[in-house]
């Protein structure tokens, strides 16, 4: 360590100053730099890249249980704590997750509003049993940007979103029909929203009536009733929104789309599917 150390400072202060202060000789660490470095060094070089690679193109987000899976896929043998030492000798660290909750302050339909038939039974034996919504807002200097998402709990797929310069039922609307329109005519399928204004209001209601589908409502004020679509969004907010700065709306929904389809879709390696995107899930668990 002491050697590393001369090494990289080298250029700050000279090398006999450093080696007298640190108490080692300058030969020692002449002999040190120029040795042929150890097997285990090529490999964390070799390992080192991939971490950093897996780090970059999650675009800053990954901690090192998911790196490590992606190091795996790629064909490595090693542990988790080896991967963890690369990334702090790297300086790679995902960005810690905050919260925050959207408010909606419209008029609710009381005769509309479900009992929570989900009961935060976040798993599902088969695609399109069971389907979370809700909706989010992202600012941008046009002004707010909504996004409705409808995520699969087969999978945490999400299957239908859409984005709107206003918060009304077609907003929530234009998400479920997406998602029918991706995954087909669902059978026995429970449908699980918040209470929102847009999920009781009566143009929503009868959507999901003509389609045959579910009703459940998590309980007022709770939102944990609807973890895993809250974790969505906050993954989407920390992992890409927060440290963007959108001019117009369209640019924001040009990044939520490139985010959706093209990383957390087919890329994004969850802890609740073994650390398989929800694509790399629904291949396996459908093949097999």
């Amino acid at each position: 360590m002491k050697f590393g150390f001369v090494a990289k400072h080298r250029g700050v202060w000279p090398v006999t100053w450093l080696c007298e202060t640190l108490g080692i000789s300058r030969s020692g660490f002449h002999a040190w730099l120029t040795r042929t470095p150890s097997t285990r060094t090529l490999s964390d070089k070799v390992l080192g890249n991939e971490v950093r690679l897996s780090f970059l193109q999650s675009d800053r987000t990954y901690g090192a249980r998911r790196v490590w899976h992606d190091v795996l896929a790629e064909g490595h043998s090693c542990g988790l704590h080896r991967i963890e030492r690369l990334m702090r000798q790297q300086a790679l660290r995902a960005r810690p997750r905050r919260r925050s909750l959207p408010k909606d302050n419209g008029e609710r339909s009381t005769n509309a509003i479900a009992p929570n038939v989900l009961a935060r039974q976040f798993e599902a034996d088969a695609p399109n049993r069971k389907w979370v919504a809700d909706f989010t807002y992202i600012w941008t200097a046009e002004g707010w940007l909504y996004v409705a998402a409808v995520i699969d709990l087969f999978s945490r797929r999400v299957v239908g979103w859409s984005m709107s310069s206003s918060m009304t039922a077609q907003l929530v609307a234009d998400a479920l029909v997406t998602a029918i329109w991706r995954r087909g005519k669902p059978d026995a399928l429970l449908h699980h929203s918040d209470r929102g204004s847009q999920y009781t209001s009566e143009p929503f209601q009868r959507l999901m009536a003509d389609h045959g589908v579910a009703c459940s409502m998590s309980r007022s004020g709770n939102c944990w009733d609807n973890a895993a679509m809250e974790s969505f969004f906050s993954s989407l907010k920390i992992e890409r929104v927060a440290r963007k700065v959108y001019r117009t709306r369209d640019q924001a929904k040009a990044d939520v789309f490139d985010y959706i389809e093209r990383f957390y879709n087919p890329r994004r390696r969850h802890s609740t599917l073994g650390y398989l995107s929800p694509v790399e899930f629904e291949k396996k668990m459908l093949l097999a």
